[in-house]
């Protein structure tokens, strides 16, 4: 039991200047009089792991949210102070912070550099102004170019763009067109995510009472492939099932060459790898291998209560914060490490992760599973690994369905 795979942290910061209407994610507006009390709690959860992960370092850090640019500097700093004091940060940790480009100006992604952030995330999800409304954004194209040069200057040479397809009456030229201006740009990542009506947001109950046209799957798959087709022209490899990334620049230690670019988000690599990782905040999740009584690790998943102010309150009186929590079987563990890595389209799931994480051999406990998926020509197995075809990728649901236990 002497083998860990990496661990990951992540951070939610549960605020917002403006909740978007498709958003179903733990986030807030007009919260702003909690934002002292909520980094109090937040760098109290940090603590309280201190002990127990201090002989583990810390491959990747994640701020998510919501947006944590909304937090002033002096926040900022405290945040990052108390990640440095309670965990020990790997030799090239990579650390990514979100950001909106209409909550940021020139000195505060001056202030992020300064603190260590490495890679900036910036949800801009189109560069049409009718679009940018739909979505209930708040920046402007023109806030988009003005901030990514802003990075720019501050040093950022790994920045992620965000962007949503599949919009209601999307069309081919609309997309293309925020493709190109994004390509224009010349990030050194790219996420593309279908748009989902998700229940319980406002998206949702606009569709339900017809004030706005479901989207259309077919359109999306359209200009699904029309991404797939646009980006390996300009350098861009997609690694994974929604993200594209510069296939040459500066890699971490472990980088595997053929199976991942150099700019792959390492932090969500380490989702896809069902690894470990460690979530901080209200609402955040987590899952870490923790040892068991026959010798091997046992895999647990909890997630923190959603509400900011009973988090605040219960980090305040010394209080679990935990909202769920279960111990992974073994089998379901094993799904989900196929579910997840084959979401990889060059890496797939390699035979001797697969094998390190669960002692078993992939091939012997799918083998009825792999063999009706290869006949349909949905993945393909080599002597290292088994990935998705194209076809595969295409019908991916149906291919990690089959993994899950009942």
């Amino acid at each position: 039991m002497n083998w860990l795979p990496p661990l990951g942290l992540y951070v939610h910061i549960p605020f917002c200047e403006r909740k978007c209407p498709y958003c179903d994610f733990n986030t807030y507006a007009g919260l702003e009089s909690l934002f002292d009390d909520t980094v109090d709690a937040l760098c109290a959860e940090m603590a309280r792991w201190r002990a127990a992960l201090a002989t583990r370092p810390v491959a990747t850090v994640f701020i998510g949210g919501g947006t944590p640019t909304v937090l002033k500097p002096h926040q900022l700093e405290r945040l990052f102070t108390s990640l440095h004091r309670n965990f020990r940060l790997a030799a090239g940790c990579e650390i990514t912070c979100e950001a909106n480009p209409g909550t940021v100006d020139r000195a505060k992604f001056g202030v992020l550099r300064a603190l260590g952030v490495t890679r900036l995330s910036m949800g801009v999800q189109s560069f049409q102004p009718d679009e940018l409304r739909f979505l209930g954004r708040i920046h402007t194209v023109e806030d988009v170019q003005l901030a990514f040069a802003a990075a720019r200057e501050a040093g950022f040479d790994n920045i992620n763009l965000d962007f949503i397809f599949g919009l209601p009456h999307h069309s081919v030229e609309q997309w293309t067109y925020t493709l190109d201006q994004a390509l224009a740009l010349a990030p050194e990542h790219l996420s593309l995510y279908s748009l989902i009506v998700e229940p319980n947001t406002p998206l949702y109950h606009w569709v339900q009472s017809g004030q706005v046209e479901a989207p259309d799957d077919d359109v999306a798959a359209d200009l699904y492939e029309e991404a797939m087709a646009r980006l390996p022209a300009a350098g861009y490899v997609q690694y994974e099932v929604s993200n594209w990334a510069r296939k040459d620049g500066p890699a971490a230690p472990d980088h595997d060459a053929a199976s991942e670019p150099a700019y792959a988000c390492r932090h969500n690599l380490i989702y896809w790898r069902n690894e470990d990782w460690l979530g901080i905040g209200p609402g955040a999740h987590s899952h870490l291998r923790l040892p068991g009584d026959d010798g091997f690790w046992l895999e647990r998943r909890w997630g923190n209560r959603k509400s900011v102010p009973g988090y605040v309150k219960r980090m305040r009186d010394g209080e679990s914060v935990e909202g769920f929590n279960e111990t992974i079987g073994a089998r379901l563990a094993m799904g989900e490490t196929m579910m997840l890595g084959l979401r990889l389209l060059q890496e797939g799931v390699p035979f001797d992760r697969f094998e390190r994480l669960h002692h078993a051999a992939l091939v012997q406990v799918f083998a009825e599973e792999l063999a009706e998926l290869e006949a349909a020509g949905l993945i393909q197995i080599d002597t290292s690994h088994v990935c998705l075809t194209h076809a595969g990728l295409l019908f991916g649901n149906r291919v990690f369905s089959r993994f899950l236990p009942d």
